[in-house]
């Protein structure tokens, strides 16, 4: 099956947030939360020191009609709160299936921002995905119960290149089936 191109990303409305897609103007928001080495280490993508223009590469990057990842920031601006909480995205694997990354800035940790944005995310399936993919490093136990709590399955061990540890890391690999 052969689907259309999504050439525009939908805003996704939670309770309490909004999922909207990267602006120009998230990049200092962005650089911030993801120059604290508490969220680079927990992605396999995220440089620290984070170098300069990596953020604004990265929001070009998704906002290009070309791109291989959509990504959304979690705003709170809705309900009174902050601007940005942090990034969700998901990157096109194949035609039916998307691998999902997410980061939360520290100061909202453990305040179920990633759980909603994860469900919110899988019910209104932007992509059209039939499998949702997701890997945590295994020193991550809470992204990992934000995965299980959303019905993502585990499916084993593997491992995953870190670039702020410049490391090879255990991790934990997940996947979500919608028919």
């Amino acid at each position: 099956m052969i689907l259309e191109p999504i050439t525009q990303q939908a805003v996704i409305e939670t309770e309490r947030y909004q999922l909207r897609p990267l602006q120009v103007s998230d990049a200092g928001l962005i650089a911030l939360h993801t120059g604290d080495l508490r969220v680079a280490r927990m992605t396999s993508s995220i440089p620290h020191p984070l170098p300069p223009g990596t953020t604004e590469a990265f929001i070009a990057r998704c906002q290009s009609a070309e791109r291989s990842e959509d990504a959304w920031a979690i705003d709170a601006t809705k309900s009174g709160g902050a601007e940005l909480l942090g990034v969700i995205g998901l990157k096109h694997v194949d035609d039916e299936a998307c691998e999902l990354g997410y980061w939360v800035a520290p100061q909202f940790w453990n305040s179920g921002i990633a759980s909603e944005a994860v469900q919110a995310l899988i019910e209104v399936n932007p992509l059209r995905c039939k499998t949702f993919f997701a890997t945590v490093f295994q020193g991550n136990a809470a992204s990992a119960r934000v995965l299980t709590n959303c019905g993502f399955k585990y499916l084993g061990d593997a491992e995953g290149y870190c670039l702020s540890r410049d490391a090879t890391l255990p991790t934990w690999t997940y996947s979500l089936r919608r028919d």
